[in-house]
């Protein structure tokens, strides 16, 4: 998995809609995330043990990544995808929605049948995601429960074919696979998803 899809993998799924709450995002939330995403790196480069042998938990609110998202992400997002933001739910429940360009996949994709969902399906629209993310042993899996584009439910092919396409790198050029297991970046054992925050373990 590329260095930038591992960190879209990892704000995503630690939180992916309810839209951000309004005024929750700052310059000073953004770089607090920074700062923390850099102490979760160095550890996964130079080991995750504290003295005492404990594991290491490092939490980030729910207002800490939509700043992010909004001041630091746009070098690293897949162009065609904006204004992502994200609602942690408790109990790993998580919802996320971005703006996405469907056009070049609607051209791609359509088979021109009336039944197919993608000949409706074009421009710069919000898709919205909800479901569970499940981690335990450096392994996590996404239970998609539910995607709409513009509000109107959608077929989870068609979700799949989204990710795919903006997911896709020279080492994966298939991109990624929606309800396939990924390994956590950074050494993390397990990702927590409390209300309004997710805890990373390591």
């Amino acid at each position: 998995m590329s260095s930038r899809l591992s960190i879209a993998v990892f704000m995503l799924l630690c939180g992916a809609g309810l839209s951000a709450r309004q005024g929750s995002v700052s310059q000073q939330q953004a770089d607090a995330f920074t700062k923390k995403l850099a102490i979760v790196t160095q550890r996964g480069i130079g080991g995750t043990q504290s003295r005492s042998g404990a594991a290491q938990r490092t939490p980030f609110t729910e207002g800490e990544v939509n700043s992010w998202f909004a001041y630091r992400s746009s070098d690293l997002m897949p162009t065609g995808v904006s204004d992502p933001r994200l609602t942690m739910a408790g109990d790993g429940k998580l919802r996320g929605t971005a703006t996405v360009d469907l056009d070049t996949i609607a051209k791609r994709k359509s088979s021109g049948s009336a039944l197919d969902p993608w000949a409706f399906l074009g421009g710069r629209l919000p898709v919205t995601v909800s479901g569970v993310l499940r981690t335990q042993n450096g392994m996590g899996q996404f239970e998609l429960q539910e995607a709409t584009v513009s509000g109107v439910p959608v077929p989870t092919s068609v979700l799949q074919d989204i990710v795919a396409y903006y997911s896709k790198s020279s080492g994966d050029p298939e991109g990624v696979r929606l309800d396939g297991p990924f390994k956590l970046p950074s050494q993390i054992k397990q990702i927590e998803v409390g209300q309004g925050q997710a805890v990373v373990v390591q």
